[in-house]
């Protein structure tokens, strides 16, 4: 774990993953389960492809060393913790978490909230190359923020809570952002720990991922 400071004085802990000086880096945000095993595990797996990858612990803002499951109760929980930070103050760590890589080309990508807060961060900062985003239910109610960098999504077209409604008029809002949907694939598609975890798609969708960062973290 990296300890960070943001523009307010607020000190975080960040999992770090990864060579400290390959060319390229990753902000990986967290879903509303906080820095857990899966976000430990996707930061690694992406850190492999030749990235200095930082998780920022968001959630330290309201609790810090938060690692829930993925029950009802784990849910609620974060949830209520999310509630209680500003996104303000989300935008502060993650600008931290920018600018400790230093001069490299940067990406963000983000699952469940964190997929939310992909978006802003392509929309509110001028700070990545590129931008991914994963199942991020608060995308639509943002859709018609204006993009500082090349952006790609993707979502279930079973997932309960994004419903493709939204995905439709996220695509309508923003012809230049490159849409993927997954037939049959739940909300947290990506997640191994959850019951909706769909391989196959997971795959796909890190493959594309994967390939947008290269082309564009340059």
């Amino acid at each position: 774990m990296l300890k960070l400071t943001a523009a307010d004085g607020h000190e975080f802990q960040n999992f770090e993953a990864g060579n400290v000086n390959a060319p390229r880096a990753l902000v990986v945000l967290q879903e509303i389960f906080g820095v857990n095993g899966h976000m430990r595990l996707v930061s690694e797996r992406l850190a492999g492809h030749g990235y200095h990858v930082l998780c920022p612990a968001i959630f330290d803002r309201a609790e810090r060393n938060v690692e829930l499951g993925y029950g009802p109760a784990d849910r609620d929980k974060g949830l209520e913790l999310r509630a209680k930070i500003p996104e303000s103050a989300v935008l502060q760590d993650i600008e931290a978490a920018v600018a400790a890589f230093g001069n490299r080309p940067v990406g963000i990508i983000g699952y469940c909230w964190g997929g939310s807060l992909a978006w802003l961060g392509a929309t509110k900062m001028q700070k990545f190359k590129a931008a991914v985003g994963w199942y991020g239910g608060g995308i639509a109610a943002e859709k018609t923020l204006r993009p500082h960098c090349p952006v790609q999504l993707h979502f279930g077209e079973a997932d309960a809570g994004i419903p493709m409604a939204d995905v439709e008029a996220i695509r309508q809002a923003q012809p230049g952002v490159e849409i993927f949907t997954y037939p049959g694939a739940q909300h947290g598609f990506g997640c191994e720990e959850r019951p909706s975890y769909s391989p196959k798609d997971c795959e796909l969708a890190e493959l594309r991922s994967l390939a947008f960062f290269a082309e564009h973290l340059r």
